[in-house]
């Protein structure tokens, strides 16, 4: 049953240690901005994010927040609203160890994980400034026709894959609906912490509708309710992104001291608009 799962948001992120490895989904995915608020605030440090396989909003807000030592991503972009501001000074000012990745080298690097395999091999890399430029990544020759080499990746293991979904129900089961990259996240990591929007009756399992949507409650340590916990950030079909909301973030976050300006207010607050 979820009674042992279920917690508070500042309970959930206090599964999150300084150093550890953590899975982010990309905006158009399930990004839980109630528990980036919580991590802030906690003042986490020495975070290495794994963006599964891009972020904007939330990776932007933990670097300039400090929290971040390292992040491998294959894009931070706020969108429409145009670049990351503090990932960008971040880089520039060199306080951020940047791993660069593609999308399918992120995901490939995750489903070795979800199968217990140490790597996987990807086409599509040799070439490329990536690949030389990513010290553990290996070019090896394919056993199976010779002149043939092919990019190895060491799988990545999160210590915890970090979401926002729709629902839970009281068996902790989460419904995350067409985002799969949710599933291979809560695979591949130790432990899945997940903010939810309700809690359901009933068992998603059971219910055909919804069963192929879930991620089960086996991969998942705690969850917290948090309505609206994605917000300024669009969930699904539920809410949209709030694009103004977005922008004035992006505006104040240009400069360090706009950014600690807005980051104030974002702390105080105790839940989304």
């Amino acid at each position: 049953m979820i009674g042992p799962m279920l917690t508070t948001i500042e309970d959930l992120v206090a599964a999150i240690r300084p150093g550890m490895l953590v899975a982010i989904p990309p905006d158009y995915s399930g990004v839980s901005i109630a528990a980036t608020r919580a991590i802030a605030r906690r003042g986490i440090r020495d975070l290495r994010l794994v963006a599964v396989p891009t972020s904007g909003m939330q990776a932007d807000i933990l670097v300039g927040a400090g929290c971040v030592a390292e992040l491998e991503a294959a894009a931070v972009t706020l969108g429409e609203a145009g670049p990351a501001p503090r990932f960008n000074a971040a880089i520039v000012g060199r306080t951020l160890r940047m791993r660069d990745t593609t999308c399918p080298a992120i995901h490939a690097a995750l489903q070795a994980a979800e199968k217990g395999i140490p790597f996987m091999p990807l086409r599509g890399l040799i070439g490329s400034d990536i690949l030389a430029n990513r010290t553990d990544w290996r070019v090896i020759d394919n056993p199976f026709a010779a002149g043939d080499p092919i990019v190895t990746l060491p799988a990545i293991r999160p210590d915890v894959a970090l979401f926002h979904a729709a629902k839970a129900d009281k068996d902790g089961n989460i419904w995350i609906g067409r985002r799969r990259e949710l599933v291979t996240m809560a695979h591949a990591a130790k432990a899945s912490i997940v903010t939810v929007e309700e809690i359901v009756d009933g068992s998603l399992l059971a219910d055909e509708a919804t069963a192929a949507g879930v991620v089960p409650a086996l991969y998942v340590e705690r969850i917290a309710v948090a309505p609206r916990g994605a917000w300024p950030i669009g969930l699904l079909d539920i809410y949209p992104a709030d694009e103004a909301a977005i922008a004035a973030y992006a505006a104040a976050a240009r400069t360090e001291a706009g950014f600690r300006k807005w980051l104030d207010g974002f702390l105080a607050a105790k839940a989304a608009a």
